[in-house]
């Protein structure tokens, strides 16, 4: 089992090998028929190889993404295109101008391909606050809340039509209205901020609107505040 899995790991490294020294071959060929001569003529192989390994392995390690699909494209058809100009499609004695215009192109183009994958991120980190700075906070504080709903109590029900009327609550309030314990508390609260941030005592009107409740409950529970 051991010798199998051995044999097929060399074959296919084997069969690498040959692919990639055929490819290299042919780009070697084609940039020499566009006029490069020499150690250019070589040099322009390893380019094309090198920028498509170097986009795969973007791939390979951050994931799918726009620029390294494009410049593993651009180096793929480089590739291929070299394997069939020299198949004979392509009169190498006498290329083309544009083939010309491409390999001397090439340079440029492989420069810029390397370095945007090298140095360019998948994903950029999210901004952090400096240090030092404060962090702005939009949350409400307790005392500006409005009381819930569930804890006002229900409003007294109006008098019946020619039942003597009681006295207006605003000009005398009575102490003896229930009132919950919970919003006695939230409203002392309220009070002692605004004390504290003021130094006067809370009045009826800004103990209402703090409160959210209505003008009568507001008179009872200065009332019991006091």
């Amino acid at each position: 089992m051991g010798a199998r899995h051995g044999l097929r790991v060399d074959a296919v490294l084997i069969q690498a090998v040959i692919a990639g020294a055929l490819s290299f071959a042919h780009l070697h060929d084609l940039a020499a028929a566009a006029g490069q001569n020499g150690w250019k003529a070589w040099a322009y192989p390893v380019s094309v190889d090198l920028l498509l390994v170097a986009a795969w392995r973007r791939l390979r390690s951050e994931g799918p993404s726009r620029l390294a699909w494009c410049w593993f494209l651009i180096a793929l058809f480089a590739s291929l295109g070299a394997n069939i100009a020299t198949a004979g499609f392509l009169d190498l004695a006498d290329p083309p101008a544009l083939l010309r215009l491409g390999v001397a192109g090439w340079p440029a183009l492989a420069f810029l391909g390397g370095t945007l994958l090298a140095h360019s991120s998948a994903a950029e980190p999210e901004s952090e606050p400096e240090p030092g700075l404060p962090v702005p906070v939009t949350d409400t504080p307790d005392a500006e809340q409005p009381v819930a709903a569930e804890a006002l109590p229900e409003p007294d029900a109006a008098p019946a039509p020619g039942a003597d009327a009681p006295a207006s609550p605003a000009l005398a309030p009575d102490p003896a209205r229930p009132v919950p314990a919970v919003l006695i508390d939230h409203a002392r609260k309220v009070a002692d901020e605004y004390r504290a941030r003021t130094g006067f005592s809370i009045d009826t009107d800004t103990l209402r609107s703090r409160l959210g409740v209505p003008p009568h409950l507001a008179d009872a529970i200065a009332a019991h505040l006091t």
